[in-house]
């Protein structure tokens, strides 16, 4: 399996994590989605919409790659989040309903990959304005890396909340071999 391949399982991985994670988050109300438990990003929808920030930020950069550009067209528009911590929803409905929209861009976006966009170079500048330059198939990887390392905590918050939502890994998606 190519390393492109590989981003669109990880595409579809992160999609099908965030509805079963926002299915689970639905079922509380609003005061528990708000509830301070301790968290970096404070609660639950601290760190939904910590996620949907970091996703915006690197998503409005990948789609200045040359070959990038056009299932990210509609992210560019988006604004900039000021902060990581930055809450651009505090309504649950329209943060579900606007996590559906971006996951949708990342399957197409991440379905139109090759391996020689991957080994290109993306110029950027950090949430600090600091300029950097990396090789655009590290980013993709730290994207869907950042993506799982926030999941799981909110799968620890949701627990915390009185709801299991079961099996997180990956393994369920990974096709078998014959």
């Amino acid at each position: 399996m190519s390393l492109t391949e590989h981003f669109k399982l990880l595409a579809y991985y992160s999609q099908w994590m965030n509805l079963r994670i926002l299915d689970a988050a639905a079922r509380l109300p609003t005061e528990e989605l708000n509830m301070d438990r301790g968290a970096y990003f404070r609660s639950i929808m601290g760190t939904l919409n910590h996620l949907v920030v970091g996703d915006t930020i690197w998503l409005k950069r990948f789609a200045c790659h040359p070959h990038s550009s056009g299932p990210l067209t509609e992210v560019l528009a988006l604004p900039s989040p000021a902060r990581l911590d930055q809450r651009l929803f505090e309504d649950f409905d329209a943060l579900h309903s606007h996590r559906t929209w971006l996951d949708e861009k990342i399957v197409n976006w991440a379905a139109q990959l090759s391996d020689s966009d991957l080994d290109d170079t993306l110029e950027y500048r950090n949430t600090m304005g600091v300029p950097a330059t990396r090789q655009y198939g590290s980013l993709v990887m730290h994207f869907f890396n950042h993506q799982t390392h926030h999941r799981g905590q909110l799968s620890t918050l949701l627990y915390q909340a009185g709801i299991d939502i079961g099996v997180t890994d990956l393994l369920p998606l990974i096709p078998e071999s014959h």
